[in-house]
Parts: structure tokens; C-alpha cells; sequence
């Protein structure tokens, strides 16, 4: 299972690491939806991938459930306790970032940059030393993710507005994301008890529109996402002692896919300069689908051990 901010996926696959059941819920980051919350959406997207693989929960013999928000050691044991009842025979309870991770390099030393509606960059070295940089939720961090840069976005309206920035097709696509009908209303929209994070993450796909249209107050917002992407990088890479090292670099996330090299030039830029022999790649598999080769080798080495 991987479950972010926006949504979850669930993936089952067979003896032969073949797909054979896919899944989908709404968001289960515990820090943003609950414990229950968080729970209830990992069930409901195993439930989902079950019935179209055409099995029933207890068929499956292991679990790997990748969680954002999910840092603590304390929160995962939470989690896990919580799901013990779905009757799965092990369950696993991780971050996000660790199965990115392995489905960035299938378990070879490198990096993993995640860009959704948050953000965190995480490593390995050639030693098995694990480092992650980022992370930190929307108020301390998230730098480059979707609600970054949605965030980002509506200050730079409210400076055009006032006159204190330059004019921004932005300023009609976050009246037009809100609802509302001139920027002084944004006001009243963007404070309201509905607008949640995740609502917010949304815009961070108009601003990325704007950025492909040429707007360039958006193309700065875009790039340097990317520049603060790099940091975190650079981060990891140094405190993993990885500046000489060739390994690859994967992105993974809805800001990825939607603004490609718009951001990566930028995230590139920042790591050639500590990184030189750093390559940029996808990811070898998808976060869910790595969760599940991760819960079967766990279950292959339980079974070595005994």
C-alpha cells in the first residue's frame, strides 16, 4: 500500500511478482486524516484490490504499508496495531519514502525524490546507511510539493493585486480554483474550514499549467521548487558521504509527472554541484507495487530464518 496526503493504492501481486490486483481510497497520511482515518483508507483500497483480484484479505500473507506522515516510530506501531484486525498475516508498517526508496533503485544505493502533495528526499549507500531530508509537513517544510507551491502561488496574487509583484495569469486561476469572482475575495475563500491541504495541493496544478504556459512568475515558483528539491538532495548526498559515487536519482509524484523538466532542470542544477556522477531516472516500480515486492522479500527472509 502507498498512501499519501490525496490518495491511497493498494497493489497485490503473486508468487511470480506478477500485478494481479489493483486498489484505490482516499487519503491516509495519520497526521492529516487520524489514525482512523488513515486505516479506513488503507482497508478500503485493499478491499478494492482484492475484489479485483478476486480474493478475500485473508488469502494475503503479508502487508507493506507505506504511509506519509508516518516518521514516527510511535505512529507506524500505532498504525499497525490498528490494521491487525484486517486479518493479513503480516503487516508492516513504514513510510512512504521507504518504499519510494526501494522502488527507485530496486534496493541499489541512490536517492529518491518525492514531490506530491508534500515532500521529502531520501537515500542509501553502498554501506545499507539510510538518510532523509524534508518531510516536515506543510508548515515547517513540504518545499516543491503541491500545496507548496499553491501556497507559493497565492502570495505571489495577492502581491500583483496589491502592486507590490508583477501581474500573474495566476491571479485568475486561483479565482477561478476558489470560486470566487476578484482576487479581493480570495480572502474569505483560502481561510474557510474547507479548504484542507490537500484542497490547496490541487491549485499546485494550475500553477504548474502557468508555468507550461510561459507565465513567468509561475516559472520562478516551478523552478525554484525544484532548486528546493536539490537542497534536500544535496542533504542526503552528503550526509550519506555519496558526492563521488555514481547512483541514480528517482522522482516520484503528481509534481513530477505534471511539470517534468520544469522542475527537474532545477533539482539537477543543485545536485551537479556536490553530485557530478549522479544520473537522473524513474523509478524501477511504482511505490505500491514496490510495498508489495518489499512484503514478499520480507516474507522470503522469514521463511530462510526459520
Amino acid at each position: 500500500v502507498d498512501g499519501g496526503g490525496t490518495k491511497t493504492e493498494a497493489v497485490i501481486i503473486d508468487a511470480n511478482q506478477r500485478v494481479i490486483g489493483e486498489g484505490r481510497a482516499g487519503p491516509s497520511n495519520p497526521l492529516r486524516v487520524g489514525i482512523a482515518g488513515a486505516a479506513a483508507a488503507v482497508r478500503e483500497a485493499i478491499d478494492d484490490a482484492c475484489a479485483s483480484a478476486k480474493l478475500r484479505r485473508g488469502d494475503l500473507i503479508a502487508a507493506e504499508i507505506g504511509l506519509a506522515g508516518a516518521r514516527r516510530r510511535e505512529l507506524r506501531e500505532r498504525m499497525r496495531e490498528t490494521l491487525a484486525p484486517l486479518g493479513i498475516g503480516e503487516i508492516e508498517v513504514v513510510t512512504d519514502a521507504n518504499i519510494a526508496l526501494y522502488g527507485a533503485t530496486d534496493g541499489a544505493p541512490g536517492l529518491v525524490v518525492i514531490a506530491g502533495t508534500g515532500s521529502i528526499c531520501c537515500g542509501i549507500n553502498a554501506r545499507r546507511k539510510r538518510c532523509c531530508a524534508g518531510g516536515w509537513g506543510p508548515i515547517a517544510g513540504d518545499e516543491g510539493g503541491g500545496a507548496w507551491l499553491a501556497r507559493r502561488a497565492l502570495r505571489a496574487v495577492a502581491y500583483a493585486f496589491d502592486g507590490r509583484g508583477p501581474k500573474t495569469m495566476l491571479t485568475e486561476l486561483a479565482c477561478g480554483y476558489f470560486h470566487v469572482t476578484t482576487p479581493d475575495d480570495l480572502t474569505t475563500a483560502i481561510y474557510a474550514p474547507s479548504i484542507t491541504n490537500e484542497r490547496l495541493a490541487g491549485f499546485g496544478r494550475d500553477v504548474v499549467d502557468a508555468a507550461k504556459a510561459k507565465d513567468e512568475v509561475a516559472l520562478q515558483i516551478v523552478a525554484d521548487g525544484g532548486t528546493e528539491l536539490g537542497h534536500a538532495a544535496v542533504a542526503v548526498i552528503r550526509h550519506l558521504q555519496m558526492e563521488r559515487d555514481r547512483f541514480q536519482i528517482a522522482y516520484v509524484g503528481g509534481v513530477f509527472r505534471a511539470a517534468g523538466d520544469l522542475m527537474l532542470n532545477t533539482l539537477r542544477a543543485e545536485v551537479r554541484k556536490v553530485a557530478p556522477r549522479a544520473f537522473f531516472e524513474p523509478p524501477h516500480f511504482a511505490p505500491a507495487v514496490a510495498a508489495a515486492r518489499m512484503a514478499r522479500e520480507r516474507i522470503n527472509n522469514i521463511a530462510l530464518a526459520v
